[in-house]
């Protein structure tokens, strides 16, 4: 297969987004995404990455978002599609290309899920908790080390992922 074919038969090893329109682009600068993803295009952004197969229609994002009209969703989709992280495919518009920039960089995704990356630490220190406390005997020194470290990485976790969460788009 030549390079200059359409991105609908690219196979998912090959970033979409050097293709498009049967022409090579050049990738767009981190900094300038990074930069210009804010406020509600993120928040469209943010909407692509939580829809099923990263597909959303102007009205759908309109609705999902409480934008005032039509007009506005679509404007902050032609923003993500010439920052090439998204493509118009049959009046819908497919994300291509997924970039970890800013607030992005806290969260991770579990199939259609984006979640704080703290959550699992926070998970795996409760279940800590919750073990040394079922387990719980006699109190020596190292029970109750364990059980104030234990406290503790399960404060500070939870902490920090309801905070990463407060600053979710």
């Amino acid at each position: 297969m030549n390079k200059y074919h359409s991105y609908f038969l690219l196979p998912q090893t090959v970033n979409a987004c050097d293709y498009m329109d049967g022409h090579e682009v050049s990738s767009f600068d981190d900094e300038k995404i990074a930069s210009e993803l804010k406020g509600n295009t993120l928040r469209a952004y943010w909407a692509l990455m939580n829809a099923k197969d990263g597909v959303l229609g102007v009205r759908e994002l309109q609705r999902r978002l409480g934008f005032s009209s039509p007009a506005l969703a679509s404007y902050h989709l032609n923003k993500l599609t010439d920052m090439k992280l998204v493509v118009k495919e049959r009046g819908d518009y497919r994300l291509v290309r997924e970039v970890r920039v800013g607030v992005l960089k806290q969260f991770i995704k579990l199939g259609t899920f984006l979640l704080p990356r703290y959550v699992l630490y926070a998970t795996m220190f409760t279940t800590l908790l919750a073990y040394l406390l079922v387990n719980f005997r006699e109190f020596t020194f190292y029970s109750a080390l364990a059980l104030v470290l234990g406290v503790l990485g399960t404060v500070i976790f939870w902490y920090e992922t309801v905070r990463v969460w407060r600053q979710k788009p």
